[in-house]
Parts: C-alpha cells; sequence; structure tokens
C-alpha cells in the first residue's frame, strides 16, 4: 500500500456534446447535477471506508465539471475531505470549459480549496473552433484564465488539439502564442483522434482531416516551438514551465494509486485495476468492474516510456528486473534509428519517436 493516493471525480456533464468526444458525458438538467453530486458524496464515503491512504492529488474531469458551479464543486471537495486525510499541500484540478469559465466564481473555488484550473480551449482559431463545434471563443478562454488569476489561481493549463480540419503549423502557432499570451504555466497538446461513436466517425469522409504526415509535422512543430517559448516537455502530449508539471497526471505514469469516482472511472488500488462502467444506474448501484492487476513490468516499463524522462534503469531493476538482453537490443536499435535516446541510466523517447511510440512500446514489452 503506497503512501498516498490520488482521487479521479469524473462530471459526466457538458452543454454541448462535441462530435469528436467520446468521453462519457452529455446534456442533463440542474436537478440531475444535484441528484449525480449526492451519489457522488455517497461513493466517496464508501471508498474512504475501503483506503486510509492520504490524498495528494484530486481532480474533478469529465465531460465538463464547471457545468456544475462554484457551489456543487466545492460541496463535493468538501465532501472529500470529510472523508479522507487530504495532504495540506495536495494539488487539487478542476476541468473548466471557457464558456461556463466566464461566469464561474473562482474565489470560492480558490477559497475551497482548488489550486489548478486546466481549461479546454484546443485552439484559437475561429475556424477550427467552429470545425470542432465549439460553443466558446478565444476570447472567452482568455476572460477564463483572467479571473482564475484574479482570484488567486496561477497553476493553469490549456488544452490544445492537433490535426484539426483546416489547421496549419502557422495557425497551431498562432494557438500557442495564444496560450503564451494567457502567461499559463501548463500545456496539453493533443492530435485530434477520430474514436468509434463519435459524431466524427460518421462523417470523417466528409473532413479535411491530416493524414499521417501532416500529423507528425504539427506535432514537432508544437514540440520545438513550445520548448522555444519555455514550455519543457515532460510527457508525449504534455509541457510545462518547470515546476508545473500535473502531479495528479504525473502519478499515473509513474504507477501511482488513485481512486476513480463516477461512471467511465478508473482506479489502481492495492495493485488491482477497476472500473465503473459507462452507466450511470450501474454507478448508482457501486457495480465494481474487476480490470486485472496493475503494476507490473510491463506496465511500469509502457508509462515510464511515455515521460520524456524516460525509463530509468536503476528504478526498473528496484521494482523488478534488468531489461532482458533481448529487451536492450530493441532499444538500441530503435536509437539508432532516431525514435529513442539511450545512455547508461535510461532510454526515452526522441521527439520523433513519441509519434510512432505504442508501436514500438509493444516491440519493447513483447
Amino acid at each position: 500500500m503506497s503512501g498516498s493516493i490520488g482521487i479521479y471525480i469524473h462530471i459526466p456533464f457538458c452543454k454541448n456534446k462535441c462530435p469528436y468526444c467520446d468521453f462519457f458525458s452529455g446534456k442533463a438538467a440542474e436537478n440531475d447535477y444535484d441528484n449525480y453530486v449526492r451519489v457522488l458524496k455517497e461513493k466517496i464515503q464508501y471508498w474512504s471506508n475501503k483506503s486510509p491512504q492520504k490524498v495528494s492529488t484530486v481532480y474533478f474531469g469529465g465531460g465538463t465539471p464547471s457545468v456544475l458551479g462554484a457551489d456543487r464543486l466545492t460541496d463535493i471537495l468538501n465532501c472529500i475531505k470529510n472523508f479522507f486525510t487530504v495532504e495540506p499541500e495536495a494539488e487539487i484540478t478542476v476541468e473548466v470549459n471557457p464558456e461556463t469559465g466566464k461566469t464561474l466564481d473562482f474565489e470560492k473555488l480558490r477559497t475551497a480549496g482548488f489550486n489548478r484550473v486546466s481549461v479546454g480551449f484546443q485552439t484559437a482559431i475561429e475556424r477550427e473552433l467552429k470545425a470542432l463545434g465549439r460553443i466558446h471563443t478565444a476570447d472567452d478562454a482568455l476572460v477564463t484564465t483572467q479571473r482564475a488569476k484574479a482570484a488567486g489561481i496561477d497553476n493553469l493549463s490549456l488544452d490544445l488539439m492537433m490535426g484539426i480540419p483546416h489547421q496549419t503549423v502557422d495557425s497551431l502557432k498562432e494557438s500557442i502564442d495564444f496560450c503564451k499570451s494567457c502567461g499559463v504555466k501548463h500545456i496539453s497538446c493533443y492530435l485530434l483522434k477520430i474514436e468509434e461513436g463519435t459524431r466524427f466517425f460518421d462523417i470523417q469522409g466528409q473532413l479535411d482531416l491530416a493524414d499521417d504526415d501532416k500529423q507528425a509535422e504539427l506535432y514537432l512543430s508544437a514540440v520545438d516551438y513550445l520548448g522555444k517559448l519555455g514550455y519543457k516537455q515532460y510527457e508525449i502530449s504534455n509541457f510545462a514551465v518547470p515546476g508545473y508539471e500535473s502531479r495528479h497526471n504525473s502519478a499515473y505514469w509513474k504507477c501511482g494509486e488513485y481512486i476513480g469516482i463516477g461512471p467511465s472511472a478508473h482506479s489502481l488500488l492495492d495493485g488491482s485495476r477497476f472500473f465503473y462502467g459507462r452507466d450511470m444506474k450501474a454507478f448508482e448501484d457501486n457495480i465494481i468492474i474487476p480490470d486485472g492487476n496493475g503494476g507490473d513490468i510491463d506496465e511500469f516499463i509502457m508509462l515510464s516510456l511515455r515521460l520524456k524522462s524516460g525509463l530509468v534503469f536503476s528504478e526498473l531493476e528496484k521494482k523488478y528486473r534488468p531489461l532482458s538482453p533481448a529487451q536492450m537490443k530493441k532499444i538500441m536499435t530503435f536509437a539508432k534509428a532516431g525514435l529513442m535516446e539511450v545512455d547508461s541510466s535510461h532510454a526515452c523517447f526522441t521527439p520523433k519517436g513519441f509519434l510512432v511510440s505504442n508501436a514500438v512500446i509493444a516491440e519493447i514489452i513483447l
């Protein structure tokens, strides 16, 4: 049992379902919000009896947590603090949509203990926002970050998307410049994926989607430009001013333990993985689905290689065993191809290698 854990709270509500989103989320009425908060609080109490560890990070994701408003979000966080021992310096994050962020009471959130805000921004270009079906403007994102900072929350992150229909390297750089102008400390930069079950999946033949070469060009240009602006890459899709890396997500990538509460939320606790299904009633009934053991050597290698710091050989040997000669040979082959960097202490991906990391990792852990 580890010394501390993270808690993830899933808020499955949005004002508008984006056509590319495959997360468990949708529209709901105010009374649905209230009922969900009641159920969440019941489950928070339930899990507090299962896990006595201190809590070092709390993350409210979705969906769009900010649709609940500051009062409900504060109520949920206070419940967590009542039933868990939340460390005084815990990182407590809430995801915010710029459209709802314009009116969200950030001062109430900061007073309750929220100290990090992640804004679902995607792009500063109006044409690209419309292509993604977003309901906010770039100005909404600016107002949201300004209001959060005025309330005393300066640990801010903006999400950016690459591979948006009509996007170019220049327009991506314009969006990155916008993020910089907002003074945020963290930027998440993701490639658009077309997921089954989404509107984009159904109409992908009609979309001006970036092919593999274009995605590679966008990604590599973003990595380079973000670095020049002071945002250091620390994970495949995440960049931060040093000291402002997401502690919650970093714990995932280091096989840290966490409890996920909400429909579709996953957990890793006492070496076991489990999750709630994508079903509100099943969540209310506390139906938990086992998902095997967590934190084995293959998983450790895979998650470590997501990080820019890579796989540290001494950590691997201390927790499990050294890499086999065959695995080391494969890594050296990938290094010669320019996909990885290797020295006596660790192996990590180059930006070019991150683009094909899933296939490379699969080769290494075979």
